[in-house]
């Protein structure tokens, strides 16, 4: 009886000792410190005018409202994405927000690669790609006037990748920042845009479909390249839902569906080494553990300083 007792006692004793080894919180709330930290540089960098492509995007739009002033409703919308007011930059700052409350994540696993990642999509280098979306979309909009950055034509992409155009706005679709994946009366997937982004389904020749675009988008930053990062738990999760519904929908007709990231897409140039060292996301939107997850080279302070005054000369100099 003694024995079987010690047994015990050990066993707890191994648990506990365990338990009190857990450094995943501590590693969170470093994080979230280090996220404000750069969310707040990223903040000034835009109002000083220091992310070339956020720059870009203002005289793309300038440019484009003289040539088409039915569109500055949209275009003034859009260039709010080159400031603080945007929706990728506030989409950033709730997400750290959000990122205090344990409840909003499966594990502290989970909580860990949401920080995590936040703390590179903050990385002014990688925001500065992640921008080149809305920017190409002013210029796709320009019939040729403005040249696309950090992208191939819109032609070579769609002869490289084998893609259908869906019209303005198409590098935006399936962003959550700009729109959701909305259920229609056929249980088929269809694109559904936010506010004033619903003006994109004006020029376009209807509704795009989930399991059309899936098969036939072109390259995007977001889809592509910067997934990972931009998108929340949460939102993964909807995509997987999403995708998940509508290969169920195939498979009842003897029909294999893919998911719309299982290959990436040709298009990038010129991103920055940061983006480049991004991993990709998994095919479906589910997350690995956070110890397959990429971890940042910037985990102290000093770092911290160091990367910042690296990247904002490097954005200056932007090609």
């Amino acid at each position: 009886m003694a024995g079987m007792l010690m047994r015990v006692l050990t066993v707890i004793l191994v648990f506990t000792l365990a338990g009190c080894g857990d450094d995943r919180p501590d590693k969170i709330a470093k994080y979230q410190q280090l996220s404000q930290q750069r969310l707040d540089t990223l903040s000034k960098m835009l109002n000083d005018g220091q992310i070339r492509n956020a720059n870009l995007l203002k005289q793309y739009v300038q440019v484009l409202e003289k040539q088409k002033p039915d569109l500055s409703p949209l275009l003034n919308e859009l260039a709010t994405d080159a400031t603080n007011r945007g929706p990728m930059f506030t989409s950033l700052t709730r997400r750290l927000t959000d990122s205090q409350n344990p409840a909003n994540y499966v594990d502290l696993d989970e909580q860990l690669a949401e920080v995590e990642n936040l703390y590179q999509a903050a990385d002014p280098s990688i925001f500065n790609d992640m921008l080149s979306d809305p920017l190409n979309v002013v210029a796709d909009m320009s019939d040729g006037t403005l040249a696309r950055v950090n992208s191939i034509s819109r032609e070579a992409a769609a002869l490289a990748n084998g893609a259908e155009d869906f019209g303005a706005g198409s590098q935006l679709v399936g962003n959550p920042a700009y729109g959701s994946w909305q259920t229609g009366s056929n249980g088929m997937s269809f694109w559904a845009w936010y506010g004033m982004y619903s003006m994109f389904s004006n020029l376009t020749r209807g509704p795009i479909g989930y399991d059309r675009w899936s098969s036939r988008r072109n390259y995007s930053y977001y889809n592509d390249v910067g997934r990972y990062r931009y998108t929340s738990p949460k939102q993964a999760r909807a995509q997987t839902q999403t995708y998940e519904r509508t290969k169920k929908q195939f498979n009842a007709q003897g029909k294999k569906f893919d998911s719309p990231y299982a290959k990436s897409r040709t298009g990038s140039t010129s991103l920055s080494r940061q983006s480049s060292s991004t991993p990709k996301a998994s095919s479906t939107g589910r997350t690995a553990s956070s110890k397959s997850k990429f971890r940042s080279n910037y985990s102290k302070d000093s770092s911290f300083r160091n990367s910042s005054s690296r990247t904002t000369r490097g954005v200056r100099r932007g090609k």
